[in-house]
């Protein structure tokens, strides 16, 4: 029997199945006797005491051999002490007279629905820290000791419905050959981490659970998102071989990782990593700039709208962090179906066609000019420069300069520092900016290209819908003759230009980006040494005659056909 997922962190293993089931507990509508309220908040703060205990437990383990990891726990420690859910539990135990677990129930619910409605995977993924920890509390509340992934049997292959960030951050590495969930995608938690640890993940197979037995001998293929349910002989001896291949691959693709990119025939390439936080650890020799840093993570994780002063610390400390490379500030993307708990925002039938990103910036301008005011303060302490998203026409670009001006000339009065040649750029993901890129270029200092939306958009398919997966086409004919438009025009200006979304980091797109005339690619920490190895190899010319032909075919599945014949070495 053969199942299908989407691969989300490649690999092949052969294994055994390992079915593993995150602990849900029962919780009923119950309301405690009137005037015991105190005694009952007693309990509860004993358990949030109990939970933040475990979660330094947990941080001190892996601070020092994996400090990334001990951010999830961080966190989730921060969640713990959120004023805003804090004061909820207690008014649910102390005003509503609610059980400590039922109070913590409701309190959590509200905030995962809140958050688990947005449509970016990113901040949607947000759901499992506050999953996470709810369940630590509700387990502690009943007084059950933790069970997770720590210690499994030889050779696992993990299948549950989905991970909690604690089942995977704490998984036996030594024993874990591979994941399975049902649940989840390639922005999940699981996700993230399963591709730090090299260890081969599928989601979203369907059911998975009911299909698969304990103990079942699996072929996990993470590169086709294929899965073997008992293989015979042949199938083992092929996966045995598969992966060994992949292994050999991935080790030469890693040599390339600290290196410059730099293609077959000498041209230089600059490679950018994405990034979501104000703490990121990639290594300084890995890249070159950083192409996107998402500023939605500081307004996601408050309580409150960021003041000007917490910006400006936390952009500072990205351009610390950065060390002298550029680094590409996208100012706050967020509206629509990213909600903020604190801010009230009118629901919309078509989020992602709605009052989002710049636009809500334009209608909350106090809220842009904090944000525009951090920014350029921050410009003082290395070179930042401002990125614009959602920009659909000349006019957007033309209100957002000005509305940069203004700031500037705030500042100059108020004898502020701050680099009077900020450069000032957008995101090409709307199509009327991307036809008109001649005159958007004309406009900005540099654009970066949104393949996640440009595609959606082009496509009219919504990535986020697996009923309209089929039609979301980011390397179709069409797709890469607007992409080939866009890098013409900037280069005819003699403006830069690159590519933030996940095309970016893909290697089998990187190929087709080149022959456009890409050369600048940024992308997650996870792709670099893959993309490196890739543009290693390619003839910059040939990828260039590669690309026209593809432009010039008549559907995707050609397109990728043709590409997996003519490597253009």
């Amino acid at each position: 029997m053969i199942l299908k997922g989407n691969p989300v962190s490649p690999g092949v293993a052969l294994g055994e199945a390992f079915l593993y089931q995150v602990p849900v507990y029962e919780v009923l509508e119950s309301y405690v006797e009137k005037g015991s309220e105190r005694k009952y908040m007693d309990s509860l703060e004993l358990a949030l005491y109990k939970a933040n205990s475990e979660l330094e437990d947990l941080m001190a383990a892996l601070m020092e051999s994996e400090p990334d990891k001990a951010k999830i726990f961080a966190a989730h420690r921060e969640i713990l002490g959120d004023e805003e859910i804090l004061e909820m539990l207690k008014e649910a135990v102390e005003e509503e007279g609610k059980h400590p677990d039922f109070a913590v129930k409701s309190v959590f619910d509200k905030f995962i629905e809140l958050i688990g409605n947005v449509k970016d995977p990113l901040i949607a993924a947000r759901t499992a820290d506050l999953k996470d920890v709810c369940n630590r509390l509700l387990r502690i509340l009943k007084g059950e000791k933790e069970k997770n992934l720590s210690s499994l049997p030889e050779n696992s292959i993990v299948v549950a419905k989905d991970l909690l960030p604690s089942d995977t951050a704490t998984i036996d590495r030594a024993h874990v050959a591979g994941i399975i969930t049902e649940a989840g995608g390639a922005a999940s938690h699981t996700a993230i981490i399963a591709r730090g640890y090299r260890i081969p993940a599928v989601a979203g197979v369907d059911k998975v659970l009911e299909i698969i037995e304990d103990g079942t001998t699996l072929v996990l293929d993470a590169l086709t998102g294929e899965i073997t349910v008992s293989p015979d002989e042949k199938k083992k001896k092929a996966a045995v071989l598969k992966a060994e291949d992949f292994k050999n691959q991935k080790a030469e693709a890693e040599k390339f990782e600290s290196k410059p990119a730099v293609t077959a025939d000498g041209i230089k390439v600059e490679i950018g990593i994405n990034i979501g936080t104000d703490k990121f650890c990639v290594p300084f020799e890995n890249y070159d700039f950083v192409g996107l840093f998402r500023t939605e993570f500081l307004y996601m994780e408050s309580n409150h709208l960021p003041t000007e002063e917490e910006q400006l610390e936390s952009y500072k400390r990205v351009l610390e962090q950065a060390k002298g490379k550029p680094v590409t500030l996208r100012t706050l993307d967020i509206g629509g179906d990213k909600t903020l708990s604190y801010m009230q925002l009118p629901k919309e039938g078509n989020p992602f066609l709605g009052n989002r990103a710049l636009r809500l910036c334009f209608k909350h301008t106090d809220l842009f000019e904090t944000q525009l005011r951090a920014a350029l303060r921050a410009s003082a302490f290395g070179p930042l420069q401002i990125m614009f998203p959602m920009v659909g026409s000349i006019e957007d670009i033309r209100r957002a300069k000005a509305a940069v001006l203004a700031v500037k000339e705030q500042l100059r009065r108020e004898k502020q520092s701050f680099n009077e040649n900020t450069g000032v750029g957008v995101m090409i993901e709307i199509p009327a900016a991307a036809v008109i890129a001649d005159l958007v270029a004309e406009e900005v200092d540099f654009a970066s290209v949104g393949t996640n939306d440009l595609a959606q958009y082009l496509c009219a398919a919504d990535r986020m819908n697996p009923e309209t997966a089929v039609y979301y086409q980011s390397m179709s004919p069409a797709m890469l003759r607007v992409l080939g438009t866009i890098f013409e025009a900037f280069h005819r200006k003699g403006k830069p230009v690159s590519v933030c979304g996940e095309l970016a980091g893909d290697p089998e797109a990187a190929v087709l980006l080149a022959g456009l005339g890409l050369r600048k690619f940024s992308m997650s920490e996870s792709g670099i040494a893959q993309i490196k190895a890739v543009l290693a190899g390619i003839n910059t010319e040939k990828a260039r005659e590669t690309a026209l032909i593809c432009k010039q075919l008549c559907t995707e599945k050609e397109v990728k056909e043709y590409l997996a014949e003519n490597t253009p070495c």
